[in-house]
């Protein structure tokens, strides 16, 4: 475990470098959504996201700029998503990564400029020649990113979770939402490495299966910091989903049993890389630490 936390902050420090560019502040007055997207994706956060992009695309021999280039741009997407989900007509928080949210640092209107420049910004890195030389190639990226974070993804399972706040949901429904609004960023960061190295498809499946379950147990993982932790280790308000009213793997099949199917999820998702010859280690233990983390 001590090996990956020393490449994952390896990894966090060259998306930061790599982001610190691509978020260049311009001159003039629009330099203040700049500002905010900076707060709001510098400086903070494990890059969980991003780390499943370099550890793929290296079973590959895939470059690290161009590998370094798709974690950025993913992970543009993710701090989106919490800059909105942060906001008061959506989860209302005031609080993440151990400061305050971005709608809070600056004001809601720019919070809301920010994801949206975030998000788009994602996807002109993405499609630029920089990121890898074949169209083919930067086009099946920006798809399936596409695909990862919209209504069929991401923010699919973002309303479906807005709704689950005024009706009651069964574990078949939670593992659908969480599929969507957690799991498919990680499946597609997993399935990056194998797009940019021009894999085949038995690979590409095990990444994806690998992600689908690393997703999952990361979820549950989540739920159970909520109850569990403070808000010291996780740096963002915890309770809140028992506070509102909300179903989660914990409130349904409880403490002991949501831990136990996290590391069955764990397990799995190491299962599904054996079709790998070499190189998994890391991806390996990262399946381990989601389910062990304290933040």
């Amino acid at each position: 475990m001590t090996d990956l936390k020393r490449a994952l902050q390896v990894e966090a420090d060259k998306v930061e470098e790599v982001l610190d560019h691509l978020l260049e502040e311009p001159e003039g007055p629009e330099a203040q959504v700049v500002k905010a997207m900076r707060y709001s994706a510098l400086g903070g956060g494990k890059r969980v996201r991003p780390f499943l992009v370099t550890a793929s695309a290296r079973l590959f021999g895939v470059s690290e700029d161009s590998a370094l280039r798709v974690a950025a741009a993913l992970e543009m997407v993710h701090c989106y998503s919490l800059v909105h989900d942060d906001l008061p007509a959506m989860d209302d928080d005031d609080l993440r990564r151990g400061r305050a949210t971005c709608h809070i640092e600056f004001d809601e209107a720019t919070a809301i400029l920010a994801g949206d420049a975030l998000l788009t910004r994602a996807f002109e890195v993405l499609a630029d020649e920089a990121t890898h030389q074949d169209p083919k190639v930067r086009c099946e990226l920006v798809s399936e990113l596409a695909k990862a974070s919209g209504m069929n993804g991401m923010v699919g399972g973002q309303m479906i979770d807005l709704m689950a706040e005024s009706r009651e949901l069964d574990i078949p429904e939670i593992t659908r939402l969480q599929r969507l609004k957690t799991g498919a960023l990680i499946v597609f960061a997993c399935k990056a490495g194998a797009i940019l190295g021009k894999t085949g498809e038995l690979k590409r499946h095990a990444l994806r299966n690998y992600g689908h379950d690393l997703g999952l147990a990361f979820q549950i993982a989540d739920d159970l910091l909520d109850v569990e932790a403070s808000v010291e280790e996780t740096g963002k308000q915890v309770g809140k989903d028992a506070d509102r009213g909300k179903a989660t793997f914990v409130s349904l099949l409880g403490v002991d049993r949501a831990r136990e199917q996290a590391h069955i999820l764990s397990n799995q998702a190491c299962d599904h890389l054996d079709v790998f010859d070499q190189g998994t280690e890391l991806l390996r233990a990262m399946a381990q630490y989601v389910v062990n983390r304290r933040s």
